[in-house]
């Protein structure tokens, strides 16, 4: 039986694995970003809403 050989890569020089892992630590960095921004931007939501539950059913409670 014959390997298949058109799966196998061709291992990366030094350069190419910098470049590589650079460009894996940019996107990893943005990813963060944008999971801190999005985390804060739904609690912030979340305290808006509470605050305005909060308001409604103390106007409720006042009538």
């Amino acid at each position: 039986m014959t390997e298949d050989v058109s799966f196998r890569r061709k291992p990366l020089s030094p350069e190419q694995r910098q470049a590589r892992d650079a460009v894996r630590r940019i996107e990893a960095e943005k990813a963060m970003r944008d999971h801190e921004e999005a985390q804060k931007a739904f609690y912030a939501n979340r305290e808006r809403l509470r605050a305005e539950r909060l308001a409604r059913e103390a106007a409720a409670a006042k009538d």
